[in-house]
């Protein structure tokens, strides 16, 4: 697979940057609406927790103001979502190239991740600029800790996991369109059961563990770990995250090469 995304690399980032001028194209704030969703939400859950429903303790004890704990699930949590939402329909939305002389399918999935990964960037210097905030009205310190040696990995455990999904996901949709439907349908569900915008625990070690099956949940933690040092870097889970995400690429990857030539004849 590298050695082909190697040698068309011109073509996928042709694709990427496509979707990047589309996706801002007539827009007057352009990039920053990249910046939208994740604030947005932010803000929306600040005033339903602080204020309407007067909850205090939202961050698990730790000392952080609950917009900077609360932004620091959601950026990622809006990178999974975009990426994969563009990846479900990549192949479908490409059917003309599709069908066309051979290149690798997989960069359509592939450079919907990417697209979404600029947004995903952008959103992360905002987050940067609301820590200078809060630190300059002296409403918190950033202490750097070693957790932040974490960061990378944390990254690229998101990252595998997402191309994974979007092997699997833009495939199903190309053979049968519910997939796409019943993706969008779950996603937004799948926030509530994911720790972004409040700490998932559970003193029940069953509910806990099925908690901790899900990827996303220590790749948050180690986000929120690493940039705003609460606990510490989830090494255990994290690296369970990475193993299911290796093999979910390896797997997707796989199944999507074997199955690359019937998708002329199935768009």
């Amino acid at each position: 697979m590298w050695k082909e995304l190697v040698e068309y690399r011109e073509l996928l980032w042709m694709l990427v940057w496509r979707d990047i001028r589309v996706r801002y194209k007539h827009t007057l704030l352009g990039a920053l609406w990249a910046v939208a969703p994740p604030v947005l939400t932010m803000l929306v859950f600040v005033f339903v927790f602080r204020h309407a429903m007067g909850l205090r303790d939202l961050t698990g004890g730790a000392d952080i103001p609950y917009p900077l704990f609360a932004l620091c699930g959601l950026v990622p949590w809006s990178f999974f979502s975009a990426g994969l939402q563009g990846a479900v329909g990549s192949l479908v939305a490409n059917r003309s190239l599709v069908t066309k002389v051979y290149f690798p399918r997989e960069v359509f999935p592939i450079a919907s991740v990417l697209s979404a990964a600029a947004d995903f960037l952008v959103a992360w210097l905002v987050f940067g600029g609301l820590m200078c905030w809060y630190a300059a009205q002296g409403h918190w310190t950033w202490r750097p800790t070693i957790e932040l040696l974490a960061l990378p990995l944390v990254v690229a455990v998101q990252f595998s996991l997402m191309f994974g999904l979007a092997f699997f996901l833009s495939m199903g949709n190309l053979f049968y369109r519910d997939v796409g439907f019943v993706f969008r349908g779950v996603l937004p569900l799948m926030m509530f059961v994911t720790n972004v915008v409040y700490p998932l625990r559970s003193d029940d070690p069953r509910i806990d563990f099925l908690i901790r099956l899900n990827p996303l949940v220590p790749i948050i933690d180690g986000y929120r770990a690493a940039l705003l040092g609460i606990g510490s870097a989830p090494i255990g889970p994290l690296a369970g995250a990475a193993a299911v995400s290796a093999l979910l690429l390896a797997a997707g990857w796989t199944l999507f090469h074997r199955c690359e030539y019937t998708f002329a004849e199935r768009i």
